[in-house]
């Protein structure tokens, strides 16, 4: 009966954890619909656009990924949430970089169900998914 206790001694963090999470990703995905000029729910039930659900699907993948190193090399839960903010943060400026300097067509280009569009953002977003997390674990 110990160890059963013993294991289950963290689920109190986890759930904390986990529902913090939880909440982050709402909110990445509230201000990543209104950081786009498009609408990503939209095209992606209404329309069906495919390129849409590549390049928010890698979004949220990025920030996902940023989110578990977070969790994984955070002090608190506060330190946590601070961190969690940055990684959105982090993802918006991507977008933003990626509208303005490399792809100013981007979201029409999403829009118009351009596939390419959908593919090259949501590699961007995994990439900087991906060195936002490294860069976490100070």
């Amino acid at each position: 009966m110990e160890t059963i206790l013993n294991s289950i001694s963290g689920l109190g963090h986890f759930v904390a954890y986990f529902a913090v999470s939880i909440v982050l990703l709402f909110v990445f995905k509230i201000v990543y619909a209104f950081v786009t000029p498009h609408d990503e729910w939209k095209l992606v039930k209404q329309e069906k656009n495919l390129a849409a659900a590549i390049g928010f699907g890698g979004a949220i993948i990025g920030f996902a990924l940023a989110l578990s190193s977070a969790v994984a090399n955070s002090a608190s839960l506060l330190d946590f949430i601070v961190w969690g903010v940055v990684a959105i943060v982090a993802q918006v400026v991507a977008f933003l970089l990626l509208r303005f300097t490399f792809m100013p067509k981007i979201a029409e280009r999403i829009i118009n169900n351009e596939i390419s569009a959908g593919t090259i953002l949501a590699a961007i977003s995994v990439a900087v998914g991906l060195l936002n997390a490294a860069c976490m674990t100070y």
